[in-house]
């Protein structure tokens, strides 16, 4: 009952911008963090960024200083700020959202958006 809905994803050449945006609708309670992750063709994950509800953030060692993960609460959305993207930056970004169940953290995902970084 929860959906994910990203965009802002894109073709851009090395050292451009990019913001993504995601959109969360449906059950949404207890929220603990949002973030984005970063999935190969097999849909391994990796974490890129990740914003908690007291406005403290994560960041994968590669992005630090160039992303910049925010959260409006109000609107149940998190923004990926993407700067100076490198080719290695390219992959599927999915958005996440995990919520406290009463009986552990609960994650839900979704579709993603398509980042390349090319010449």
């Amino acid at each position: 009952q929860v959906q994910l809905v990203e965009s802002g994803g894109g073709s851009v050449q090395p050292g451009e911008s990019l913001m993504l945006s995601c959109a969360a609708s449906g059950s949404i309670f207890s929220v603990i963090s949002m973030g984005w992750y970063r999935q190969d063709p097999e849909k391994r994950r990796e974490m890129v960024a990740r914003i908690f509800r007291d406005g403290s953030a994560d960041y994968e060692d590669s992005v630090k200083g160039r992303f910049t993960v925010s959260r409006d609460s109000a609107k149940n959305a998190v923004y990926l700020e993407m700067k100076g993207l490198k080719p290695e930056d390219t992959g599927l970004y999915v958005c996440n959202i995990e919520m406290d169940t009463g009986s552990g953290a609960w994650k839900h995902w979704g579709q993603g958006t398509l980042v390349t970084v090319s010449s």
